[in-house]
């Protein structure tokens, strides 16, 4: 009676102890969906921990294990990859007119299709563009292995603003794991920022992506572009979600994502370390969000330039949410040109984390990008109900916050709200509020005189 009881008493807890591992492995789906993946990117898959305070990566530290796609199990049955379409992947060869072959077969496709760019081998590509619309109804790019620029300004002739560029394509998802490489030394070193000796020329983004709706874009490392890393222009409906930006912190107008004329974008769990913006937000964007980013070095997030040239330009709720700068030149900033017009409105600036910033919250409606100084114009973006809240960490100068609004058009509705900036070495920092109609809510350090 005795073992019976016992016996009994040990299959109930193998039955419970049954249930508890199947529970725990039951809910994860190891799919493309973001549902199922954990939300610390950084700490659980990325090996980082953005939790602590304060965060560097510095671009030689940079070695993060983006996720590939080989687990996804509903990828399609149909695909077109470019070794088969004659690519060599031996990283000389020129590969363009495989992958404008393969890009024709998959786009031609009724069937759901995935365009194919293989782990372990290195493309050599020229300028390429990728158009649609495609017959398929989705339309995967699964970049595993490296893809690299052309170094030849020459080949670069017939267009010189774009490398890699998606346009009219709706339904697109780009992912895979791999590395897209502007090879951007030869673009720099040439750039008028950096030799004053030689013309200000444009030079190629690495990747554009033109009048896409419902796109995806992330598990991608875009590095050493040629100007700008990633460009969303005039798109609906954009993930970009995973995506690490690398290139020193010298490389002249490499910002990491720019967003222009796009609506409905969400940018997510995202390294950026480069030589301009992390994040550049300019005309014709609306409902944009930003979140756990890691920005350094770089020029912090920006929502401008606007104006320039007397132009208009309007940016509108945008939320930029839990990120980390580090090392970088700004934090969040706003900047106009004088003599602009429109409006930038309804923006937040939420729980941010300062570590060696320059200038850790700034409005620059007098904003001027060139040699001789800008004459003082009486027209200006207006900007308004702008919040900053919960922003905490050090200042590399003075001057922490820095308000310099127009006097035609005073900024209004600025509201700071439980913000924190001290020195690098505990020392004080101050404010400076020109033409600004302010509210403060909570702790405010420093506060404007």
């Amino acid at each position: 009676m005795c073992n019976a009881n016992n016996l009994l008493k040990l299959l109930i807890v193998y039955v419970c102890l049954s249930s508890i591992c199947t529970n725990s492995l039951h809910h994860y789906d190891d799919d493309d969906d973001d549902d199922d993946f954990p939300n610390n990117l950084f700490q659980q898959e990325l090996g980082y921990d953005l939790g602590g305070y304060p965060l560097y990566i510095s671009h030689a530290e940079l070695t993060i294990q983006i996720q590939p796609w080989n687990s996804d199990r509903r990828r399609v049955a149909k695909t077109a990859n470019v070794v088969d379409f004659g690519a060599k992947g031996d990283g000389k060869s020129d590969d363009t007119k495989a992958f404008q072959s393969a890009w024709k077969s998959a786009c031609s496709s009724k069937e759901d299709v995935t365009f194919v760019v293989p782990n372990y081998k290195k493309f050599l590509l020229k300028p390429s563009r990728f158009s649609g619309p495609c017959k398929s109804n989705i339309i995967k790019v699964q970049i595993g292995g490296t893809i690299i620029a052309s170094d030849n300004r020459a080949d670069y002739s017939k267009d010189r603003r774009h490398w890699i560029i998606f346009q009219g394509v709706d339904n697109l998802v780009v992912g895979g794991g791999g590395t897209i490489n502007g090879n951007g030394n030869i673009w720099w070193k040439n750039s008028c920022k950096i030799d004053k000796s030689k013309p200000c020329k444009v030079a190629p983004t690495a990747l554009t992506f033109y009048e896409c709706t419902n796109l995806v874009v992330k598990h991608l490392r875009i590095e050493n572009g040629q100007q700008i890393h990633v460009s969303i222009e005039n798109c609906r409906d954009v993930e970009v979600s995973r995506i690490v930006v690398n290139a020193p912190e010298k490389s002249p107008n490499t910002d990491g994502i720019h967003v222009a004329d796009t609506q409905d974008i969400m940018i997510s769990n995202c390294i950026i370390a480069t030589g301009d913006d992390c994040i550049s937000i300019v005309s014709g964007s609306r409902k944009v969000q930003a979140t756990d980013i890691s920005c350094g070095p770089g020029h912090g997030i920006s929502i401008g330039s606007l104006g320039a040239g007397n132009s208009e330009a309007h940016v509108s709720d945008v939320v930029v949410n839990k990120v980390n700068f580090s090392g970088t030149t700004n934090g969040v900033r706003i900047k106009t040109w004088q003599g602009g017009y429109g409006s930038a409105s309804n923006i937040k600036f939420q729980n941010a984390q300062m570590h060696n910033v320059k200038n850790p919250i700034i409005i620059d409606q007098n904003y001027c990008d060139q040699d001789d100084p800008c004459k003082e114009q009486k027209s200006a973006v207006k900007i308004s109900n702008v919040l900053y809240q919960n922003i905490k960490g050090t200042s590399a100068t003075e001057v922490a916050v820095d308000f310099k609004c127009s006097k035609s058009h005073p900024c209004q509705e600025i509201v700071v709200d439980n913000v924190r900036l001290g020195g690098t070495n505990g020392g004080k920092s101050k404010a400076i509020c020109k033409n600004v109609h302010l509210k403060s809510i909570g702790t405010v350090s420093p506060h404007c005189p």
